[in-house]
Parts: C-alpha cells; structure tokens; sequence
C-alpha cells in the first residue's frame, strides 16, 4: 500500500471532532466525586481519578469542594465551577523540526507510550492513525475503543477509536491524543489534526517547525 493510498477517510460512529485549537487550555471542574473530579478541558469533559490525567492536566487531590490540579508544571486549585485559562510560557513549550524527503513528504521518529513509532504528517486525516502492530508495541489495548469503520483505497476496513497516554515528537509530548487503530498494518503512522491542531506548524522551504501550542 502507497502513502498516499494509506490515507484514511473516516466517520466513526458517533463521533464529532473538533477543527480547531486554540493557544489557551481552558480548565474547569464541574463535579467532585469520592477520588475523582469531572474536569473540562477545552471543552472535552472527562471523569478523572487522582493520579491521573485528561489533555495534560493531572488530578492531584480532591480537598472539600476543591479539586488540586497540575498543569504546565503549576499547581492550582479549582472550586467546584470554577474556570482558569492556562497558557504555557514560549520557554516551556516543545518543539520539532522536520525535513521533507524526496517526494516531499515530511516524516519523524517519534514515539507512543514509549514506544519509537515513525510518522508521516498527514493534515488530511482527522486523528493519528496506526496499524496493530505499531498499536501492539504501544500496549494499546484497541479492541476497548470504539468501534467504526474507514474507506481506504482497498475498500472498507475496520478501525478503533482510542486514547493515547503519551505521544512524543521531538521535545513535544502531548497527553491523551485521540487516534485509531487500523486492522491491518499500515506502512507508517498518520500524524493526524489531533494532534497538529495543538501546534503551531511554519513551513520554510522543505522544513517544517512544529511548536506545542498547549
């Protein structure tokens, strides 16, 4: 299969993606559970345990109606209701330079979950999108994702809409990125706008600077 024929056009069932980023996390707690707290990120709401983490802000502790937050290495603490905007310093956001190949493709060395994954940057696919085997050594249990299906240059084939804990891309780590798991391997992974959306990206000549926006 050809790069290009790779390309996935999905709809998944029951899933409306956001298009665009912006510079500032907007944070909010609407809910305090025994351990948990319902945090909005962006507008992207999850229920979070202590210890854990939703598009890079972690869940530290749950005091009275507070809930402790830590984001962009700064603690804070949130009422219930309340709303912040987090915006990390130029300083503190990650980076990356890539360089166009011969047909003009820019591809990086990159990793999920800690494990090394090569990527092709594709601003036409919605989410990052890898094969099983890629997902298997990012102990990616897909088959708990949701279910859908893509249309590629062979036909229909299924997928499964995930999370990824981490994706890394030079000295850019991004928590909870939106993907999917392809039933068959694909020749590299798709480095799609759920990901690019959180960059800033500047194109000169036959490099691409990518700078984490939050």
């Amino acid at each position: 299969m050809s790069l290009r024929a790779s390309r996935l056009l999905v709809t998944l069932m029951g899933c409306v993606l956001p298009a665009t980023a912006v510079a500032a996390a907007e944070i909010g707690v609407v809910g305090l559970l025994p351990g948990k707290a319902i945090l909005v990120v962006d507008g992207v709401r999850k229920t979070v345990a202590v210890g854990a983490s939703h598009a890079g802000v972690r869940l530290l502790a749950i005091e009275g109606n507070e809930a402790v937050i830590e984001s962009e290495g700064r603690t804070r603490r949130l009422t219930l209701g309340r709303h912040v905007y987090a915006s990390p310093t130029a300083e503190s956001r990650g980076s990356a330079t890539l360089t166009a190949d011969a047909r003009g493709h820019f591809v990086a060395d990159g990793s999920i979950n800690g494990a090394s994954v090569r990527f092709l940057v594709d601003t036409g696919a919605t989410l990052i999108a890898l094969g099983q085997s890629d997902a298997r050594r990012a102990n990616i249990d897909w088959q708990r994702g949701q279910p859908g299906m893509a249309m590629t240059a062979n036909g229909p084939t299924r997928v499964w809409k995930v999370s990824l804990e981490k994706v890394r891309i030079g000295s850019i780590e991004l928590q909870q990125v939106e993907a999917m798991v392809h039933e068959h391997d694909l020749p590299v992974a798709l480095l799609g706008m759920s990901f690019l959306n959180r960059m800033e990206m500047r194109h000169d000549g036959p490099t691409m600077h990518l700078r984490q926006r939050y």
